[in-house]
């Protein structure tokens, strides 16, 4: 990797293959800027790749209103960088999934947003207006803290629908020119 060269990691949680599917169309979208990206689960973190990072996407599915309790935990185990502030500076963002048109996945990027906040992180939401309501349209669920998608509790590979997906590629996109904006 080239000094100059952004990275972007993107850690998930995704139990059922739903916001493992989304995290990768984020990481498509952050790649055709130009981006290095990092696609990783929580259940393989590599610890000095998000603290070489110069952003971090979280992702979660909701559960019940909340952050899945494995990805909790994961929030919970970076206390010392944390304390160490060595996520200070950092774009940060956020994404769920749920099987519900709303599910509360608000809250579970609440969750995320002030996690990242704690960490004296950069917050980056999802600055596109809905373009429709349709499985086919951009941010169809109006959310500008981050990401939302849905899958309906249909099997992955047929869900979340495209709109959601073409959103993630556009979330990506964005997050990644953001990261190029910021200077070192």
């Amino acid at each position: 990797m080239s000094a100059s060269e952004k990275i972007l990691s993107i850690i998930h949680h995704s139990p059922y293959g739903h916001t493992a599917k989304v995290a990768s169309y984020i990481a498509k979208g952050a790649e055709k800027i130009g981006v290095k990206v990092f696609l990783m689960s929580i259940e393989d973190i590599q610890w000095d790749i998000l603290d070489q990072s110069h952003g971090i996407v979280f992702g979660s599915p909701t559960y019940m209103g909340s952050v899945s309790g494995p990805f909790k935990m994961f929030m919970d185990s970076t206390s010392k960088r944390w304390m160490s502030r060595t996520w200070q500076g950092k774009v940060a963002a956020g994404f769920t999934n749920s099987g519900g048109l709303s599910g509360d996945k608000l809250s579970v990027l609440q969750q995320i947003n002030l996690f990242a906040m704690q960490h004296g992180m950069l917050w980056t939401g999802l600055p596109l207006l809905a373009k429709g309501h349709t499985e086919l349209d951009l941010n169809r669920l109006a959310s500008h803290l981050g990401l939302m998608t849905q899958s309906d509790n249909e099997p992955v590979d047929i869900t979340p629908p495209e709109g959601d997906l073409k959103t993630a590629l556009w979330f990506g996109e964005y997050v990644a020119l953001t990261l190029q904006r910021i200077k070192n």
